[in-house]
């Protein structure tokens, strides 16, 4: 997460903070959440599934290139990849990147 930040110039406020669920069948996984100072990252994974589903979302009012969270994310190997990108200014337009 520190790195993700890092990569798409944004500034940590606090975090990032983890916690793992393994007490809940279907939701088990570690969580994480770093607060940024113009929102927050989160990311939660499921471990059990195969191949393991991951969720992270970027949500900021600042300005990034969405297109270097794809290209961070690739060190996990993913299979697949879907995204939205999002306005949040305008109703929540989807944004094609």
């Amino acid at each position: 997460m520190i790195e993700l930040v890092d990569k798409i110039g944004m500034k940590i406020l606090a975090g990032p903070i983890s916690a793992n669920i393994d007490y809940m069948p279907g939701n088990n996984g570690p969580t994480c959440v770093v607060i940024i100072e113009t929102s927050h990252f989160a990311c939660h994974v499921w471990n059990d599934v195969a191949p393991a589903l991951i969720q992270l979302d970027v949500y900021t009012c600042g300005p990034f290139d969405p297109n270097a969270v794809i290209e961070h994310i690739q060190v996990w190997d993913p299979v697949k990849v879907e995204y939205k990108y999002l306005d949040r200014e305008f109703g929540l337009t989807e944004i094609e990147i």
